[in-house]
């Protein structure tokens, strides 16, 4: 099993949701996050004063899969995501050691799915 962790611009993040269904993925975990990357941030005016916006807006996504679904994730997400800009954001893939569904109490895999 594995966990994929993406952090992608916040308007994308309709698309990505309707195309993870697409594939069979219904269990998704959002978060509104901010951070910077060679993006830097960037200046903005307010009042008449600039200052620099140093962490910027991005949204994470958390989604356990079995290895079977992993290059499938990763491709409708880096579809959907991509703008071709700077900052469209990454995706991080991380060994799961288990999954335990609270109300049932099933184990591995089963719990996934």
């Amino acid at each position: 099993m594995k966990l994929i962790t993406a952090i992608i611009k916040p308007f994308k993040l309709d698309g990505v949701r309707e195309a993870l269904s697409n594939i069979g993925i219904h269990g998704v975990t959002v978060s509104e996050v901010k951070g910077f990357g060679r993006q830097k941030g960037h200046t903005e005016l307010y009042r008449g004063a600039e200052y620099m916006v140093d962490f910027l807006p991005k949204t994470k996504l958390e989604i356990a899969v079995t290895k079977d679904q992993v290059e499938q994730v990763i491709e409708s997400i880096c579809k959907e995501a991509a703008t071709g800009k700077i900052g469209d954001g990454k995706i991080f893939v991380s060994e799961l050691e288990q999954v335990v569904r609270i109300r049932t109490g099933e184990l591995g895999e089963n719990a996934i799915l």
